[in-house]
Order: structure tokens, then C-alpha cells, then sequence
């Protein structure tokens, strides 16, 4: 059978009041309800009737969890982020353990030794800037702007004497730097019907004079529909902007941060883990029945006709977002979530109007 998961709420700052909670039918909790883990990571492991779900799988005799699956809500923008490799958070979680830094502390950029490769699924529309533009698009975007604060900007993307990487490497340190925060903020809210201009100017509301804001402009703007998806690898530059989905990920809380947010920021970090590349497109298709994703960490698989049946095989989290499911004995309303263990054969998951994902290891 399956065990229902009692996911844990994380109240970060940007979250919404409201979304998690319409989604799980109840009243608000009128506090921001930004992230609801679901899984075995060491920091917050979700509880079954059978104890935390880490102590669970050690003693079924199971390899450790090597995902983590999230109901992601934002009201406001998430920091401006990426994450490390897998090497690079060995090396870094060594290195803060070596120093004497706590796990917990809030100076900390690895609270663990894992890679942080993962996958955004949209539930309503949702808005996100994700890996470099490239650069012919991005200079469409800063001349569209018309602005002299943003002359050096221009003159490093079209700089013949640099390779592309050099050229964003120049153009994201130019920018982290500057001082036209207040001019592009300014110019996004005269920009109208913009998609990009609309976002600048969301940013520059919730973190007015922050370079993130400048930064912005290298990047990718990408409204989702619901069921569309981003995929990020380690190394790309993004940030969440609002909406709510599901996020998939590595067994991992690693996060580098350059702006956009009150936690810690370290910029130098940061700059050693990005990948200076344009990535054309972040969105992902679903290919031969999942999402297609080049990592082994974790599958994500919608479940299609659920009121014939699905069979769902584990280790796995099948996770509901709609409707009524059954999975394995289990009764699942939106926003909740149950383990399957690797010991159990197909298990089937069922529900007239219900709407869910399986996330499994293969």
C-alpha cells in the first residue's frame, strides 16, 4: 500500500497567502505559504503514519530519496539564484564545514553536498526568468529601452573582441553593479505591453534600487501555462516571479544568490557556479509519457486517465493536484501527496476529474 505524506510548510517571505491553500480547499492560514516539501530531505522530512519518511526508507533498506518534490507559491519575485553542480556542492559543503560555518546559519550557501537540477510544472499561469537570452535578443531588448544609463550594457554585448561567455560574464558583473536600477524601473512602467518591461517593473516594486532589477534584462521571460514546464540544470541564472506549481527537484536545498531577496547574498559564489551561456528555451515537453529532463535524479510523469487507472510503480511520490485520487489504499485531495516504497509492485491511482504527477527515480 501507500503512506499519505504530511508535507512540510516553509513561510518564506515571497510566498502567497492564498494559493496553497484554495488548492488544498481550507482557509488561508494568513501567513505566506511559500513552499510545501514533500520528501526525505534531512532538513524537513515529511511525516507518515509510520514516522518521518527518511526514518521510513532507511528501514525498508532503500537507497535515500534522491528527489524532492514541492507545491511552490509565489506572491512577490524569489531571489536571483542557481545552483551547483554536483562537484561544486561537494567541494562547497567541505569547504562551510571545514570553516566552522553552522549547517543551519544564515551566511551558509551549502547545506549540503547534492546538485539542485530541477523542474517547474505551472498549475495556474506562471511567470519566470530563467538562463541567459541570447545575446541578439537580449540587445533587441536593451535598445527598446532606449536609456543612456543602460550605453555600457550595450556597448559590452556588441564588444567584437569577446566570445559570447565573456560577454555575459561582462554584461551580468556590469550589471550587478550599476546604478540604473531606478532608470529601468522607470522605462519598464513606460514600456506598456511589454512582457519583459511588465516583469522589470513587478521586480522593481517589491526591491526598488536593487541591481537584480538591471540584471533582469539578461535573462529569459517565460509565462507558463498551466502544465507547462521549465527545466533548470546547475549553473543557469533564474528566478521565480509569481504563480503556483509543482517543482521537482534533487535532494537538495543549495541556493546561490546575487539579489532580489533579504537572505544572503554572495555574489562571488555565484559568479563561480553560473554557466555564461544563452539558453534559446527553458521550457521542457512531455516525451514518451514524462517530462523530458537530462538528469537521473528524478522522472516526472503526468498521470493520464485517471478515471480508468494508472499504475504507479516506487520508489515513487505521486503527487495530486486536482479532483479526488485513490493511489494504493490511499485517499488524495489536491495538494496532497503519497510515497510509494520501492518494495511495493504497481500500485494503481485512480480518480474521476483528478489530475496528478508520479515522480520516480526511473
Amino acid at each position: 500500500m501507500a503512506l499519505k505524506l504530511t508535507g512540510t510548510m516553509h513561510n518564506y517571505a515571497w510566498g502567497h497567502t492564498d494559493l496553497i491553500a484554495d488548492l488544498q480547499g481550507r482557509e488561508p492560514s494568513g501567513t505566506p505559504e511559500a513552499e510545501l516539501w514533500f520528501g526525505a530531505h534531512p532538513s524537513a522530512p515529511s511525516l507518515t503514519e509510520a514516522g518521518p519518511l527518511d526514518e521510513v526508507i532507511a528501514r525498508d533498506g532503500a537507497e535515500p530519496l534522491p528527489f524532492l518534490v514541492k507545491l511552490l507559491a509565489a506572491a512577490k519575485p524569489l531571489s536571483l539564484q542557481a545552483h551547483p553542480s554536483r562537484e561544486q556542492a561537494r567541494a562547497g559543503f567541505a569547504r562551510e564545514n571545514a570553516a566552522g560555518i553552522a549547517v543551519d546559519a544564515p551566511d551558509r550557501n551549502y547545506r549540503d553536498a547534492n546538485h539542485k537540477p530541477e523542474i517547474l510544472i505551472a498549475l495556474t499561469e506562471f511567470r519566470a526568468m530563467a538562463g541567459f537570452r541570447p545575446i541578439p535578443r537580449t540587445l533587441e531588448l536593451v535598445r527598446a529601452f532606449n536609456l543612456p544609463a543602460l550605453a555600457e550594457l550595450e556597448r559590452l554585448l556588441v564588444d567584437a573582441s569577446l566570445d559570447a561567455s565573456d560577454k555575459l560574464s561582462r554584461a551580468l558583473t556590469w550589471a550587478m553593479e550599476s546604478e540604473a536600477a531606478d532608470a529601468v524601473a522607470q522605462r519598464a512602467t513606460e514600456l506598456t505591453g511589454n512582457e519583459v518591461a511588465r516583469n522589470l517593473a513587478f521586480i522593481a516594486r517589491e526591491y526598488p534600487g536593487d541591481s537584480g532589477v538591471v540584471a533582469a534584462l539578461l535573462l529569459n521571460h517565460v509565462t507558463l501555462a498551466p502544465g507547462e514546464a521549465i527545466f533548470l540544470s546547475a549553473g543557469n541564472l533564474h528566478a521565480y516571479l509569481c504563480g503556483l506549481g509543482v517543482e521537482v527537484m534533487a535532494n537538495s536545498d543549495n541556493v546561490l544568490r546575487g539579489g532580489l531577496t533579504a537572505k544572503h547574498i554572495d555574489t562571488a559564489e555565484l559568479f563561480s557556479v553560473l554557466k555564461f551561456e544563452a539558453l534559446e528555451d527553458p521550457r521542457v515537453a512531455v516525451v514518451g509519457g514524462r517530462y523530458a529532463v537530462p538528469v537521473d535524479d528524478f522522472r516526472v510523469a503526468p498521470l493520464g486517465d485517471l478515471e480508468n487507472g494508472a499504475t504507479v510503480s516506487g520508489p515513487a511520490i505521486v503527487i495530486n493536484t486536482a479532483g479526488q485520487l485513490t493511489v494504493g489504499g490511499v485517499i488524495l485531495g489536491p495538494g496532497e501527496a503519497a510515497w510509494i516504497s520501492p518494495s511495493e509492485g504497481p500500485l494503481t491511482a485512480a480518480g474521476k476529474g483528478a489530475v496528478a504527477f508520479a515522480v520516480t527515480q526511473e
